[in-house]
C-alpha cells in the first residue's frame, strides 16, 4: 500500500489531523442529517471514533474512523455471516469491490462481512474525508439490501 511508503507522521503532524477530523465531526452533527452522533474512544488511548448514521436501507449503522501513525482506517459492518448462497453472496461482494474507489468488503470476525479501506495519513483532508465517508454510505445503501437477500433469502420469501 502507498502509506508503507510514506514515513509514519509525527506526534504533531498527529494532532493537527485529529484536530481536523474533530472538526469535521463537528460539522457533520450539525449539517449532515444521516450523522446522528459522534463518540470519541477515549478508554483505549487510540484515535478513533465511532460515527452514528441512519439510512434508508440499513436503518442504522457505525462507521468507525481509527487515526493510526500511518493511515487513517475506516471501517462499518455491513452484515453477518451468509446462512445459505455463501458462493453467490461472496460473488456478489466480489464483483462490487471492482467498482468501489478505496474500500473494499471483507470477512471479519465471526464470519461477518464488513467494508473497510485506509488512506495515508498525509490525505486526510476535508475534501477526503467527505469522499470517504460518502462513500462508505453510498456503498451500504447500495449493497445491504441485496446481500441480505443473497445471505438469508429465506428469510425474504413471502
Amino acid at each position: 500500500m502507498i502509506a508503507d511508503a510514506l514515513p509514519p507522521a509525527t506526534a504533531a503532524e498527529l494532532q493537527q489531523i485529529d484536530t481536523r477530523i474533530e472538526q469535521w465531526l463537528a460539522e457533520q452533527v450539525d449539517q449532515n442529517p444521516c450523522v446522528e452522533s459522534v463518540e470519541r474512544d477515549t478508554d483505549s488511548g487510540e484515535r478513533r471514533w465511532m460515527i452514528r448514521v441512519s439510512s434508508e436501507e440499513k436503518g442504522m449503522f457505525s462507521v468507525w474512523f481509527h487515526l493510526r501513525q500511518r493511515t487513517l482506517h475506516v471501517e462499518t459492518y455491513l452484515m453477518p455471516s451468509p446462512e445459505e448462497n455463501l458462493a453467490q453472496t461472496y460473488e456478489y461482494l466480489l464483483r462490487r469491490n471492482l467498482r468501489f474507489y478505496g474500500l473494499r468488503f471483507a470477512i471479519g470476525s465471526e464470519d461477518a462481512v464488513f467494508l473497510v479501506g485506509q488512506i495515508p495519513v498525509q490525505w486526510v483532508t476535508e475534501a477526503e474525508l467527505d469522499r470517504l465517508f460518502g462513500s462508505v454510505y453510498s456503498y451500504v445503501e447500495q449493497s445491504f439490501r441485496p446481500a441480505m437477500r443473497l445471505g438469508f433469502a429465506s428469510r425474504f420469501e413471502g
